[in-house]
C-alpha cells in the first residue's frame, strides 16, 4: 500500500511538471478568433510550446473540442453562499465553519472552469487562508486574489454589524473594515496590507443584500476616497468599488478606483467618466437576476432587502448593455456567493443576451480580466511563458455560448484538475 501511494505521488508530481495537449480549436484571446489544430506543451506550470499539431503523442486528446485560456471571475465571495438562513448564519457560524464551506465553494468554482478569481469581500479573512492553502496544494481551488474584508462606512453596505441590536457588538472600526474619516480610511487600507490582502474593495454606495434602507446612496465622501486611493497606491493595491448609485460611482471613478462593480444606475455622464479614466465595469448580471427572482419569494429576504432587490436587480442588464455599446472596458464577474458557486459560467449567456458579442464575452473573462487584475503577463491568453491554465469545452462558444456552462476539462498551472 505504501509503495502504491508513493508511485501515485510520483505520477502526480510528474504530471504537474509537464503536460501535452492536442486542441482541435484554440481561442486566441488577443484577436478573438479560433485557431485550428494546435499542439501545446506545458512545463513547470507554464506554457512551453505552441505549434501546429502533426500527430504528436499527447497526454490530453481534445482534437474534437475547443480550448480556451483558464477563465477569470473578477467578482466572487468564496466564504459564503446566500440562502434564506444567511441573516441568521452570521450569529451561528464560526470561523471554522466558513473556512470549510469556502474550500467546497472554491472546488466548485475551479470545476466550472474558473482557474483564477478575484474575491471581493469575505468574513474572518477566510479567503486569505484559503488562497494560501490552495497555493501550497493543501486544497483544490482557483488562483485567488483577495480583498479580504471589504471597506464600508458606519451603516454602509459592508458594515458587518448591520441588522444587529444595539450593544451586541462594539463599533467595528477600521480593523474590521468600517471607517469614518480620513485617518480611518488610511488605517483600514494598512490593516488589509497587514492581513495579507491583494487588493482593496470598497462599498461606494448602498447595496441590495445589506439590512439598510438605501441600495444606492453615496457612502464615502471625497476626502475619505482620496485617502483610501492614496494609501492603496502606497501599498501597491488596486481598488474595486461596489456601486449602484450615480453619485457614489462618480466620486469613486474620479478618486481613482480601477473598477466599478455592478454599475446599476450609470448614465451617459458616468460612462463618459469611465472611458476618460479607464475604469472597468464588472457587471454581475447573474446576481441581478438572482436577487430579482428571490425578491418574489415571500419571506426569503427581510422586507427592507426585498424592496431593494425588486428595484435594483432588473436594472443591471440594461445598464451593462449601454456601457458595452458606449465602449466602456468590461471585465467578467458574477458576484458568486450571491448566486451559487459553480454557476459562474451562466454569466456568459446573460452577457450575450444583453447585447455583447460572444467573442467579447470570452475576452471579458480572459484577456480583459487579466489586464484589470494587473496580471496580463501571466494570465488571460494561451501563450508561451504564461501560466498553463486552460479549459476545454465541447462546442464552439463563438456560435454556442451556453457551452461555457458545461466545461469538459480544467487545467490549472499545467495540471489536469477536472
Amino acid at each position: 500500500m505504501k509503495k502504491t501511494l508513493t508511485l501515485l505521488l510520483i505520477l502526480q508530481s510528474s504530471l504537474s511538471m509537464a503536460l501535452s495537449i492536442h486542441c482541435g480549436h484554440v481561442f486566441d484571446a488577443n484577436s478573438g478568433t479560433m485557431q485550428s489544430n494546435k499542439y501545446i506543451e506545458t512545463e513547470k506550470g507554464v506554457f512551453k510550446k505552441i505549434e501546429d499539431y502533426d500527430q504528436q503523442k499527447v497526454d490530453v486528446e481534445a482534437g474534437n473540442h475547443y480550448c480556451l485560456p483558464g477563465l477569470i471571475d473578477m467578482h466572487t465571495h468564496l466564504s459564503f453562499e446566500f440562502s434564506k438562513t444567511s441573516y441568521l448564519d452570521k450569529f451561528k457560524l464560526n470561523e471554522a465553519d466558513y473556512a470549510f464551506q469556502s474550500a467546497l465553494y472554491a472546488k466548485r468554482t475551479l470545476k466550472a472552469g474558473f482557474t483564477t478569481v478575484r474575491d471581493l469581500g469575505d468574513v474572518f479573512n477566510v479567503t486569505i487562508a484559503l488562497r494560501n492553502a490552495i497555493n501550497k496544494g493543501v486544497t483544490q481551488g482557483p488562483r485567488i486574489y483577495t480583498a479580504a474584508k471589504a471597506l464600508a462606512t458606519t451603516g454602509g453596505h459592508a458594515d458587518p454589524t448591520n441588522g444587529y441590536r444595539q450593544g451586541l457588538l462594539p463599533n467595528p472600526g477600521p480593523k474590521n473594515g468600517v471607517i469614518n474619516g480620513v485617518a480611518d480610511a488610511a488605517a483600514a487600507v494598512r490593516q488589509r496590507y497587514q492581513d495579507g490582502a491583494d487588493l482593496i474593495k470598497i462599498t461606494a454606495t448602498g447595496g441590495v443584500l445589506s439590512e439598510a434602507s438605501s441600495g444606492d446612496n453615496a457612502q464615502f465622501n471625497m476626502e475619505e476616497l482620496k485617502s483610501i486611493i492614496a494609501t492603496a497606491n502606497d501599498y501597491g493595491f488596486k481598488v474595486a468599488a461596489h456601486a449602484h448609485g450615480k453619485e457614489g460611482m462618480k466620486r469613486a471613478i474620479v478618486a481613482g478606483v480601477s473598477s466599478i462593480e455592478h454599475g446599476t444606475y450609470s448614465d451617459a455622464e458616468i460612462r463618459g467618466l469611465m472611458k476618460q479614466y479607464g475604469t472597468y465595469l464588472v457587471p454581475t448580471l447573474i446576481a441581478g437576476n438572482w436577487v430579482t427572482e428571490k425578491s418574489k419569494v415571500k419571506g426569503f429576504f427581510p422586507d427592507v432587502v426585498a424592496k431593494k432587490a425588486a428595484t435594483i436587480g432588473p436594472v443591471i442588464a440594461g445598464s451593462f448593455a449601454k456601457a458595452y455599446k458606449a465602449g466602456v472596458n468590461i471585465a467578467f464577474g458574477t458576484d458568486s456567493g450571491v448566486s451559487a458557486h459553480g454557476d459562474n459560467g451562466k454569466e456568459f449567456a446573460l452577457m450575450v443576451k444583453a447585447g455583447m458579442s460572444a467573442t467579447d464575452a470570452l475576452k471579458a473573462a480572459t484577456i480583459n480580466a487579466a489586464t484589470l487584475l494587473g496580471q496580463s503577463k501571466n494570465l488571460g491568453t494561451i501563450e508561451v511563458g504564461k501560466y498553463a491554465d486552460m479549459v476545454i469545452v465541447a462546442d464552439n462558444p463563438l456560435e454556442k455560448i451556453e457551452t461555457m456552462e458545461q466545461v469538459k476539462k480544467v487545467i490549472k498551472a499545467g495540471k489536469v484538475e477536472f
